[in-house]
């Protein structure tokens, strides 16, 4: 006998109630399993975690960084009881994370807040699965985690983008995260400390301890009423990202101190140029400890000043730097300097190995420019006296070196970020010492606003979008655009103007015709064109000798330029022992057949202290023979000694 139709209505009816109590019971499971440390939701549990198994410990590195923190970790939680060995990212099946029980991750962000290439495979599997609805939100639902981030906050909203996306991604899949994600700052002088806390806490899971939920899930423990509020981690990151400036985090932004607060649109303690008069210090006392390690003396509390290497060989007259060839100035009374040691790039290439600070504008305490001058010169001046009684050094070159005529600029970082810039130099050019300025092409605003300057360089690493970024590593997003506006500033300078030109084999020495076309931006003066200098390997670099160009090199490089300027330029200076080449402007600096791109020094100091306009042509001198490209001496002044280490490797150093 057929069902009649109000037996099938009920049926139906029971079939829909059944089905919807199926699928609020699995909501409710889930989410108390998103939300619970343990996937078994019994108060017992909730109160006493059990142990976790064997971790997982992944590390993806760029710079080693991440690769020696998991290494610190994996020491931790052996010492703990509980062995776990570091592995690389790349070599990890994504397909085995289902029967992970305790995921630790270690990552860097790379590029533009991506992974970084280790981990891209992994980034690549929890970005598609998560987007996949046949996976499931209980896919990884046996999973605990926690992942921690190394990046620098000078990079603004990327600061460990990579490790907040991994993290999302796995809640996404169901897995539990146990510790918030930790976010080191390489450049803020907190990564050890954010590491260590990070650390403690994994080791307090790992054992078993209770953990603190709410700083987890961001919502109190236990179970909510299925109609309560759902805690939505980006919501949350998106309102704290409201509260703060749009502006940069920088570097001292330690210990996830944000940005300043805004009022009526604009930010506190802000500069006329757009920067910050901040309270913080620039130079850490883990920054001012590495910096003095490699022999810097640190002034006040964002400047530095050290003694260069052909201060001290003209001093025991043993020959100058290109700049005694190219342009006259007396090695042993130049002071090397900068008001400013941090900087907007991470060139790959930097002397330096990024140990100073990094940023986008200036946001530190600001010192007075006189006391910068007057500290400045006092600490030259105690590095030149170290230098009595050395072979060589004769009194009466030691007592002009306690005079310095010259200031490079040029130490390190980015010395037009300093708001006080103008009034520095004025104050150098009021005691009759040259300014030899560089700045890296990302303040073109900045440059326009210099006042005159003995010879302004711009740095052109690169001159490609795409190999300027991998070189320079800039923090600017749009980082070609103020490149270009940078070089087309010095269109309008009256005084010398330089590009500077590194060459790095393997990145930018084949770029020689995009190098052409800039040359019509800038017009400059003078290029500058130079080999990179190995200084050793280090975790920020990756360049070896083999980056390293000839002398040989050099000269090819610059004579293709000269020619594909189309005579505008011409050859006029080298100094082999520097690996560098002079181009100069043939109609404004070749005269009679004769070159003159040395300076009249004492004639600049007239001109720039009378107040009154003028141009590069009017204190300028002949450039002397020895000096000149192409002839014997190689740039070498034959008034020096030459003087050369007797080099002996292998077999040869061992005898007596």
């Amino acid at each position: 006998m057929p069902p009649s139709p109000a037996a099938t209505t009920h049926l139906a009816v029971l079939l829909v109630l059944s089905s919807s109590l199926f699928f609020l019971y699995k909501s409710i499971t889930l989410r108390r399993l998103r939300r619970s440390p343990s996937s078994t939701p019994s108060p017992t549990a909730a109160a006493a975690p059990a142990p976790a198994a064997t971790p997982t410990l992944l590390f993806a590195s760029v710079t080693g960084t991440s690769k020696d923190l998991a290494a610190r970790l994996s020491l931790r939680l052996t010492d703990a009881g509980v062995p776990a060995c570091p592995t690389e990212a790349a070599a990890f099946d994504p397909d085995d994370l289902p029967s992970v029980p305790l995921l630790l991750l270690v990552l860097p962000t790379h590029d533009a807040g991506a992974p970084p290439p280790d981990a891209a495979f992994l980034a690549r599997w929890l970005a598609e699965t998560t987007a996949d609805f046949r996976a499931g939100a209980l896919l990884l639902s046996n999973l605990r985690f926690a992942v921690f981030g190394v990046g620098s906050r000078a990079y603004g909203e990327t600061f460990n983008a990579a490790a907040r996306s991994f993290s999302r991604w796995l809640r996404a899949l169901g897995a539990v995260e146990v510790v918030p994600v930790g976010e080191g700052d390489v450049d803020g002088g907190d990564l050890d400390d954010v590491f260590e806390e990070w650390c403690g806490r994994v080791l307090r899971v790992v054992k078993g301890e209770e953990e603190d939920e709410d700083a987890v899930n961001g919502e109190t423990n236990g179970f909510e009423e299925l109609d309560g509020e759902e805690s939505d981690y980006d919501d949350e990151d998106d309102e704290e990202e409201e509260e703060v400036a749009t502006g940069e985090v920088d570097m001292e932004d330690i210990a996830g101190k944000a940005t300043a607060k805004k009022k009526n649109g604009k930010v506190d303690g802000g500069l006329p140029n757009g920067g910050q008069n901040g309270a913080r210090a620039m130079v850490t006392p883990i920054i001012r400890a590495s910096l003095e390690k490699q022999g810097y003396k640190i002034v006040g509390s964002h400047s530095g000043v050290k003694i260069c290497r052909w201060t001290k060989s003209q001093l025991r007259s043993r020959g100058g730097c290109y700049k005694h060839s190219f342009y006259g100035i007396e090695s042993h009374r130049c002071m090397e300097a900068t008001p400013s040691l941090a900087c907007a790039n991470k060139c790959v290439f930097c002397w330096r190995h990024h140990t100073n600070p990094v940023g986008k504008s200036w946001k530190w305490k600001m010192d007075d420019p006189l006391d910068i001058v007057n500290t400045a010169i006092d600490e030259h001046r105690k590095m030149v006296k170290q230098m009595k009684g050395v072979p060589g050094v004769k009194p009466e070159r030691l007592a002009e070196g306690l005079s310095p005529r010259h200031c490079a600029l040029s130490l390190v970082g980015e010395p037009i970020m300093y708001p006080e810039i103008n009034a520095l130099v004025d104050d150098l050019h009021r005691r009759h010492i040259s300014t030899f300025l560089v700045t890296n092409a990302q303040f073109p605003d900045k440059i326009k606003a210099l006042k005159p300057i003995t010879q302004l360089y711009v740095s052109v690493d690169a001159a490609t979008k795409e190999s300027l970024k991998a070189v320079d590593r800039p923090l600017f997003s749009d980082f070609w655009e103020r490149f270009l506006d940078s070089l087309k500033s010095l269109h309008d300078k009256d005084q010398r103007t330089v590009y500077r030109l590194t060459l790095v084999k393997g990145w930018n020495v084949e770029e020689i015709d995009a190098y052409a076309n800039l040359l019509e931006l800038g017009q400059p003066d003078f290029i500058e064109i130079k080999g990179v200098t190995y200084c050793g390997s280090s975790a920020t670099s990756k360049l070896t000798m083999e980056n390293v160009p000839w002398h040989a090199d050099v000269k090819e490089f610059s004579e293709v330029l000269a020619t594909k300027s189309g005579g505008v330029y011409e050859l006029a200076c080298e100094h082999v022992h520097s690996c560098c080449v002079l181009l100069a402007k043939v109609d404004k600096f070749k005269i009679n057949g004769k070159w003159h791109t040395w300076i009249d020094y004492d004639r600049f100091n007239e001109l720039v202290m009378s107040g009154k306009p003028f141009k590069s042509s009017d204190y300028m001198a002949m450039t002397p023979s020895w000096a000149v490209y192409g002839a014997e001496e190689g740039g070498f002044d034959p008034d020096q000694a030459r003087f050369k280490k007797e080099r002996r490797h292998g077999a040869a150093a061992l005898k007596g």
